[in-house]
C-alpha cells in the first residue's frame, strides 16, 4: 500500500562522493531516483528526452518559468535548467521518491515552494581531506582545485539550512547513515496516510 514519496534534496561539494554515496543507497532502495531536470538546451547525440532531460525550446522554459512551473532554476554557461514542480508532485502522488542533486542556492528556492521536502548535505570530514580528495582525483588544475575549494567553502557555509549532515569519512558508514534517513523519512505517518486509513478502518470494523 503505496504512501507518499519523498524528494530527497541533496547538496555538497564537488569530491565529496556525493554521487558514489546516493548511487550505492539508489542500489538498495527501488523506490529511489534520479529527479530528471528540464533545459532549454538541444538534446546531444545519444541523450532522451524524458530519461536524461526534459528538452524545452528556450521560449517553452521562459514561459514556464514565469508561470512559476519550476522549483528551482539555474543557467550554466549561458544554458537554463530547472526542476519541474509537476514532475515532483506527480512522482511524490504515485510513491515514488526522488533525489534532486543541486547547489545551496538551488536549495534555497526549493525550500521557499516546497516545504515537506527534505534536505540532506553531504559534507567532507574536513576541508583539508576534501582538498586531498580533489587532488588524488589527478584531473584538475591547481587553479581548478582552488576554484572548487572556494566552491566548497561556500557550499559548506550553507549547511545550518538543512535538516540533515551526512559525513563523508567512511562512505560504507555514509551509506547506511543516508539510507537510514531516506528510510525514516518514508516511515512517517503523514506519508502513510493509506495504510494508516486502512488500519483504522480494520479497527473500526471490528469494534
Amino acid at each position: 500500500m503505496s504512501g507518499r514519496g519523498v524528494l530527497l534534496v541533496v547538496s555538497g561539494p564537488s569530491g565529496v562522493g556525493k554521487s558514489t554515496l546516493v548511487r550505492g543507497v539508489m542500489e538498495r532502495l527501488p523506490e529511489l531516483s534520479f529527479s530528471t531536470s528540464a533545459t532549454a538546451r538541444a538534446a546531444r547525440e545519444g541523450e532522451v528526452d524524458g530519461v536524461d532531460y526534459h528538452f524545452l525550446s528556450p521560449s517553452r522554459f521562459d514561459e514556464l518559468l514565469e508561470s512559476g512551473a519550476f522549483l528551482e532554476h539555474a543557467t550554466v554557461y549561458d544554458r537554463s535548467y530547472g526542476t519541474l514542480r509537476s514532475v515532483v508532485d506527480d512522482a511524490l502522488v504515485e510513491g515514488r521518491s526522488l533525489v534532486l542533486d543541486i547547489d545551496v542556492q538551488g536549495a534555497a528556492q526549493v525550500r521557499q515552494v516546497l516545504e515537506e521536502a527534505v534536505h540532506v548535505f553531504i559534507a567532507p570530514p574536513s576541508l583539508r581531506e576534501l582538498e586531498r580528495r580533489l587532488r588524488g582525483r589527478g584531473t584538475d588544475s591547481e587553479e581548478t582545485i582552488a576554484i572548487r575549494m572556494q566552491q566548497a567553502a561556500g557550499q559548506l557555509a550553507g549547511l545550518p539550512t538543512y535538516d540533515y549532515v551526512v559525513i563523508n569519512d567512511d562512505l560504507t558508514r555514509a551509506r547506511a547513515t543516508f539510507e537510514a534517513i531516506v528510510r525514516a523519512e518514508l516511515a512517517r505517518c503523514a506519508r502513510n496516510g493509506p495504510l494508516i486509513d486502512s488500519i483504522l478502518g480494520e479497527i473500526a470494523s471490528t469494534a
